[in-house]
C-alpha cells in the first residue's frame, strides 16, 4: 500500500475537518432556524393556560411574568389579555386546569414602596406596573418586557436549576427590587416564609405554602450583581428592624447604588430541601446574561431538532415547533444537584443515579405526551418512571397527579399504570420491572377512589360515586395495562384476572341508545338521560364532559367495542359525533368542554383518540378527513391558538404526532394509528442514531387522503405502524390525493 506524503496527508486531514465543521455549522444554523419558529405566546390567550417566560427543557426553574390574578384563565400566572405585571415568579405551571405555584416573586421598581399597605385586590399592590405587548418579546429560554410604571426593561433567562434576571433602569432613577413571599394567587397561600440578608450581594429564605399542592416547601438563594446599600423588611404587615423577616407573609425591598451603571442582574436557585441545597444548585458563574441566554437557546435548539419538518407554510412551522416546545416543559426536574428532594410527608430522599421529576398531569399526558417522549426523549423516561415508583414506596399507591412532590389526586384513573406499561412494551426497561409491576398491581387492587366499588360490582354504580362512567372506563384500561404486563412477566393468574376486569366497560354500554351510561348496582340506568347534558364534577356520570364525549373510551379492545354497537351503527354514531349540533345542556356545564366540532370536544383530552377509531371500523378515510379537520381548525399561531388547556404538553403532543401522520390510540400497544400527514416530510432523529422519515407526496389542503403507502419500499396496507418499526429507522411513504382510496388500509385494519 502506497503511503501518503506528509503534506498531502495534512491537506486531506484539513479538508476532512473542514467538511465536519461545515456540517456542524449547518446543523447549528438549522437548529437556530427551528428556534425562530417557536412562539411561547401561543396558548397564553384563550383557555390555553401557558406561560411565556424562560425555562430550559424539563427545567426546575420556570421564570415568568405574573399578572397577579386569581382566575381560571390565569392558572399559569399570566394571560395575554392582561396589561399588568405584579412581578416575576420562579415556579409556574404550563397549561393546567387548576392554578398553583407562582413562588418567589421579584419586581424591580424605581422608588421606595410602602410594603405595609393593605392589599384587598390587585389594584392595591403598590409595586405593580402596566406594560404593552409591543414592548414584550419571548423565545425559548428568554423573555423581555418593559415596565411602563417603573421605566425598567426586564429580561429573563434560565439554566436547568438557576433563573437569571437582568434589569435596565433609566439613568438617574433609583434602583430597587421588591421580593414578596406573601404574594399568593391561584389557590396558593403562604403558611410560613422567611427572607434573610446574608451579605451585601446575597439573600436567602424559604416559602411554605398550601394550595393545590398541600405541602409545598421552597428554599432559595439569590445573588445580585452589585451590593445592596439599604433594605426594608416586612413581616405580617409590620416593618422589622433587623436584616431578616420571618412570618406567614414576608416581603423586602432592596436598594442599590444607581451611580454604578443602569444594569442590575439577579440569579436565583431554589430547592425543595434546604437553603444549603439551593446554594449548591446555584450556578457558579459571572453575571453575563447574554451568555446565559445563548446557553439556554442552545439547549432548546438541541431539544427541538429531534424532529424536522418540511412545509412551505411558515405558520404551520410556527404551530408545530411551538407545540414541540410545549411538550418539553413538563414533567419538571425536582431533585437537586446532589440528588435530594422532598416527599409529601417531608421525608428527604436521594435520587442516587437518576433525576427525579414532578408535575405529572397523567390523566392528560398518558395519551400522547408520554408516548411522544418515548420517541424524542427516551433517555428521560426511565427517570420519570423511577419518580413515580418513589411515590409508591411511601404511599403504596402510584401517583395520580403530582405537583411539587405532592399528590393532588386530580382527575380519574391511575394512569401511571399505562405510562409504565407503555415504556416496558417499547423496550424502555431501565428501571426495576418487577417492582414496577408490583406497584401497578397493588395500585389497582387497593380500595381508594372508587376501586372498592369497582371490585365489588364489576363497575361503579352511579348512585354511589360521581363520574362513575368515566372512572369505570378508565379503570378498565388501567386493568388491561396491568394484564399485559402480567402476561409478559409470566404471571398467568394475574393476566386472567385483570383481563377479565378490563371488560368492565361492557357493563355500562346501553345498546338502545348506543352510549355508555350510569347504572345502579341493581342494573337500572340513570334516568332521565340526555347525552348532551354536562354537570361539572358533581351529580354527573362523566368527568368534564357528557355521554357524547365519554362513550368512546375503550382504547384496549376497539374491535369488541365496535361489535357491541354493530359495525354500521358504530360508524353512523361516530360520524354523528362530529356532525351533531354543538349544544351542551345543563346549568353547570364544564368549562373544559371546548374546541367543539359537533359534540367532539378537542379542547379536552377524552376526545383526543376518537377520530382514529374509524381506522378500527374499516373506514380509515374518515379518520383522515376528521384528523385533518381537527389539525386545521383547533390550532393556530395566535395567543389563543389552543382550543383548550395545554395540560402540561398533551394538547401540543396531539398536534406534533397527528401532523406527522401517526397517533398512539392505545399507547400500551406500542402501535401508532395512521391519520393524515400534514407535511411534505417529517424526520424523527432517534437516539439510536437512526432516522425515521415520513414522506407525504402531493400533500396539500385538498390532498388529505392516503392513496397508497410504503414502509421501506414495501407496500403497506394497514392503518398502523409499530414503535419497533420506527426504531429500526427508514421511510414511511404516502401518496396523497383529493379523494378517498376506499381500498387502502382495509385488509389488515383489525390485525392487532
Amino acid at each position: 500500500m502506497k503511503k501518503l506524503s506528509l503534506p498531502l496527508y495534512f491537506l486531506l486531514l484539513c479538508a476532512f475537518w473542514s467538511c465536519k465543521n461545515r456540517d456542524h455549522t449547518r446543523k447549528e444554523e438549522q437548529a437556530k432556524s427551528v428556534i425562530s419558529y417557536v412562539d411561547p405566546f401561543i396558548g397564553t390567550g384563550g383557555h390555553g393556560h401557558t406561560y411565556p417566560g424562560a425555562t430550559t427543557p424539563f427545567g426546575m426553574i420556570q421564570l415568568s411574568p405574573n399578572n397577579g390574578i386569581s382566575d381560571w384563565d390565569w392558572c399559569s400566572g399570566y394571560h395575554y389579555s392582561d396589561d399588568t405585571i405584579v412581578g416575576f415568579t420562579h415556579l409556574n405551571l404550563s397549561g393546567t386546569g387548576i392554578g398553583d405555584l407562582g413562588d418567589l416573586l421579584f419586581m424591580p421598581v424605581n422608588k421606595e414602596i410602602d410594603l405595609a399597605i393593605t392589599v384587598k385586590s390587585r389594584s392595591d399592590i403598590p409595586y405593580l406596573s402596566k406594560f404593552d405587548h409591543s414592548n414584550e418579546e419571548t423565545s425559548p429560554g428568554f423573555y423581555n418586557v418593559f415596565l411602563d410604571d417603573h421605566n425598567v426593561d426586564v429580561s429573563l433567562t434560565a439554566s436547568k436549576r438557576t433563573g437569571y434576571q437582568k434589569y435596565i433602569f433609566r439613568e438617574g432613577d433609583e434602583q430597587t427590587v421588591v421580593v414578596d413571599l406573601g404574594f399568593a394567587v391561584n389557590w396558593d397561600r403562604p403558611t410560613e416564609s422567611s427572607i434573610e440578608f446574608e451579605n451585601p450581594t446575597t439573600i436567602s429564605g424559604y416559602r411554605y405554602s398550601t394550595g393545590w399542592a398541600n405541602n409545598q416547601k421552597v428554599f432559595f438563594v439569590a445573588e445580585f450583581s452589585k451590593p445592596i446599600v439599604d433594605a426594608n423588611f416586612l413581616a405580617d404587615g409590620k416593618v422589622v428592624d433587623n436584616h431578616n423577616a420571618n412570618g406567614v407573609k414576608t416581603a423586602a425591598q432592596f436598594f442599590f447604588d444607581s451611580e454604578t451603571g443602569t444594569n442590575l442582574q439577579v440569579k436565583l436557585a431554589l430547592s425543595s430541601v434546604s437553603i444549603e441545597n439551593a446554594k449548591e444548585n446555584l450556578d457558579v458563574n459571572d453575571f453575563n446574561f447574554d451568555k446565559r441566554k445563548e446557553e439556554a437557546t442552545t439547549q432548546w435548539a438541541k431539544a427541538l431538532e429531534t424532529i424536522k419538518i418540511q412545509t412551505p407554510v411558515d405558520s404551520l412551522k410556527t404551530i408545530f415547533y411551538s407545540a414541540l416546545y410545549h411538550t418539553k416543559l413538563a414533567p419538571v426536574t425536582f431533585s437537586d444537584k446532589n440528588g435530594e428532594f422532598r416527599k409529601e410527608n417531608d421525608e428527604i430522599i436521594k435520587a442516587g443515579d437518576y433525576t427525579a421529576y414532578s408535575t405529572f398531569s397523567l390523566w392528560d399526558t398518558f395519551r400522547a405526551q408520554h408516548p411522544l417522549l418515548t420517541l424524542t426523549d427516551p433517555e428521560k423516561v426511565p427517570d420519570m418512571i423511577r419518580s413515580l415508583l418513589e411515590y409508591y414506596k411511601t404511599e403504596n399507591i402510584l401517583p395520580v397527579w403530582t405537583l411539587y412532590g405532592n399528590e393532588t389526586n386530580t382527575m380519574t384513573g391511575y394512569h401511571s399504570v399505562p405510562v409504565i406499561a407503555e415504556a416496558y412494551f417499547k423496550g424502555i426497561r431501565d428501571f426495576d420491572v418487577e417492582f414496577a409491576y408490583e406497584a401497578m398491581k397493588n395500585t389497582m387492587m387497593q380500595d381508594e377512589r372508587g376501586l372498592h366499588l369497582y371490585k365489588e360490582y364489576g363497575f361503579i354504580p352511579y348512585n354511589l360515586l360521581d363520574e362513575s362512567v368515566t372512572i369505570t372506563l378508565e379503570y378498565a384500561y388501567d386493568d388491561w395495562a396491568v394484564a399485559q404486563m402480567a402476561k409478559a412477566l409470566g404471571k398467568e393468574e394475574d393476566f386472567k384476572y385483570f383481563s377479565n376486569r378490563a371488560k368492565s366497560y361492557q357493563e355500562l354500554f346501553d345498546p338502545e341508545t348506543g352510549f355508555m351510561r350510569g347504572k345502579t348496582k341493581d342494573g337500572g340506568w340513570n334516568e332521565p338521560f340526555d347525552p348532551k347534558f354536562s354537570n361539572h364534577r358533581e351529580n354527573t356520570d362523566y368527568t368534564e364532559g357528557n355521554a357524547w364525549q365519554h362513550s368512546w373510551f375503550v382504547l384496549h379492545e376497539p374491535e369488541a367495542f365496535i361489535d357491541l354497537h354493530g359495525r354500521e351503527n358504530f360508524l353512523n354514531r361516530l360520524e354523528q359525533l362530529f356532525t351533531e349540533s354543538s349544544e351542551i345542556t345543563g346549568d353547570n356545564v364544564s368549562a373544559d368542554i371546548s374546541g367543539l366540532i359537533g359534540q367532539y370536544a378537542h379542547g379536552n383530552e377524552p376526545s383526543h383518540h376518537i377520530a382514529y377509531l374509524f381506522n378500527k371500523a374499516n373506514q380509515p378515510w374518515r379518520t383522515q378527513f376528521w384528523v385533518r379537520e381537527i389539525l386545521m381548525s383547533q390550532y393556530s399561531a395566535q395567543p389563543d391558538g389552543l382550543s383548550g388547556n395545554e395540560d402540561a404538553g398533551q394538547m401540543s403532543a396531539w398536534f406534533v404526532l397527528s401532523s406527522m401522520g401517526i397517533y398512539p390510540l392505545n399507547p400500551v400497544s406500542a402501535e401508532y394509528e395512521i391519520g393524515s400527514p400534514l407535511f411534505e416530510e417529517s424526520v424523527i432523529e432517534l437516539q439510536n442514531g437512526k432516522n425515521f422519515k415520513i414522506i407525504a407526496e402531493d400533500v396539500s389542503d385538498e390532498n388529505i387522503y392516503i392513496q397508497s403507502a410504503q414502509l421501506n419500499g414495501t407496500e403497506l396496507n394497514r392503518t398502523f405502524i409499530t414503535h419497533e418499526e420506527i426504531l429500526q429507522g427508514g421511510e414511511l411513504y404516502f401518496k396523497m390525493g383529493p379523494e378517498p382510496n376506499r381500498s387502502w388500509g382495509i385488509s389488515n385494519t383489525t390485525a392487532n
